[in-house]
């Protein structure tokens, strides 16, 4: 099964793709390597999804939190591959931030969201490496930052 249609078969609305808000670039490619930069918590109206886990979020609200960073990088990588998810050959690692109180230690539970969707469309070649790490403040007060490498065929 393509990974079009798992996306299709799961019921996901993969959002817009967002350009930068700074002096970066959304992706690039070096070699066979695809880099996606870190994509905030945004719901799925559009708004930012702001606040600490573990005192303005609890661990499941941080998870969708992590799970709509990792359909922003599925559509970050459809853009950059052209709008063709098939010349991904697999997720590499992803790097995940979590905007969290001092005592908070839940932070891979939380970045598990991003992690679980894509392992969910990707499959196998969905399986990555990961960092989960709390922050103590993330860009524009959000919640979640993730960020991604993806291995092209």
């Amino acid at each position: 099964m393509s990974f079009e249609n798992k996306i299709e078969k799961l019921g996901i609305k993969l959002p817009d793709a967002k350009p930068p808000v700074g002096s970066y670039v959304a992706t690039k490619i070096v070699g066979n390597l695809l880099y996606i930069s870190g994509q905030i918590s945004i719901s799925e109206n559009g708004e930012l999804i702001k606040g600490k886990v573990g005192k303005d979020l609890s661990v499941e609200e941080g998870y969708k939190a992590a799970e709509r960073c990792g359909l922003s990088i599925v559509s970050q990588a459809k853009v950059a591959c052209n709008g063709d998810l098939s010349k991904i050959k697999s997720c590499v690692k992803l790097t995940g931030f979590v905007n969290s109180t001092d005592n908070f230690t839940e932070q891979p539970k939380v970045i598990n969201g991003a992690s679980d969707l894509i392992a969910s469309i990707f499959e196998d070649a969905g399986m990555h490496t990961r960092a989960a790490v709390s922050t103590n403040s993330l860009p524009l007060g959000v919640s979640v930052e993730v960020d991604a490498i993806f291995e092209l065929n």
